[in-house]
């Protein structure tokens, strides 16, 4: 039997629970633009350096909501699936159109035009099903919304060890930039900047693409074993 039906009624469920609180869609756009207006204003001269990619930190910065909302979609999807166990299932969202408004309205432009903005939404949408996927995984090992919030601090981390603030190749931090390197969070981050600030670079965005679908289909493939083993104990 095909699982879509069941993905289905969880993604249902998801949107009304969604509706029914609107309040908790707040955190998950106000936060990460918060976070990116308070880098550009501190780190704005930075982009005096050699070999800055851009005049605007704040097209530079764009990109990171992205993640980060990303990252949010893992504890909410977490979260509620932790606490569906506990009664019965859920899913969350994603908010891309929503950063790449702010970023418009700021006077930020898309160097990748129209074609590029439709590439951000669909990247967008794999980056949060991928770390939704890491969510639901963590939900149906622990069966704990309390155990996946205290879990976050630990995914930030992979946040503020990328490049999310500097290019790879202007971190002056040896072990930071080799820390950066390996993350793979690094190179979503940057295919999103090259179609904000470059326009169309391919290697960027085969990385980008790459690393997101493989974290969706480990996370995927844990999820589904978790699954299995939290249905066999219940």
């Amino acid at each position: 039997m095909t699982g879509w039906p069941q993905v289905g009624a969880i993604a249902r469920r998801s949107v009304v629970r969604t509706s029914r609180q609107p309040a908790s869609v707040i955190p998950p756009l106000i936060f990460p633009v918060a976070l990116m207006a308070v880098n550009a204003g501190g780190l704005r001269s930075s982009t005096d350096l050699p070999g800055f990619p851009t005049d605007s930190f704040l097209a530079f910065a764009l990109a990171v909501p992205f993640i980060q909302g990303a990252l949010f979609s893992t504890m909410n999807a977490g979260t509620d699936l932790a606490r569906d166990i506990q009664t019965g299932f859920a899913l969350g969202v994603v908010q891309v159109v929503f950063y790449l408004a702010v970023g418009l309205a700021s006077g930020v432009e898309i160097e990748s035009g129209p074609a590029g903005v439709a590439v951000l939404l669909l990247f967008g949408a794999i980056v949060s099903l991928s770390f939704g996927a890491l969510g639901a995984w963590l939900a149906f090992r622990t069966g704990s919304g309390e155990t996946i919030q205290a879990l976050f601090p630990v995914l930030f981390v992979f946040l503020f060890i990328s490049s999310m603030n500097a290019p790879r190749n202007l971190i002056g931090v040896d072990w930071f930039r080799t820390a950066a390197t390996l993350n793979p969070v690094s190179y979503m981050i940057e295919c999103v900047r090259s179609l904000i600030i470059e326009g169309w670079n391919a290697q960027a965005l085969a990385l980008g693409f790459g690393f997101a679908v493989a974290v969706g289909i480990v996370s995927l493939a844990l999820a589904s074993r978790a699954l299995r083993t939290r249905m066999t104990r219940t």
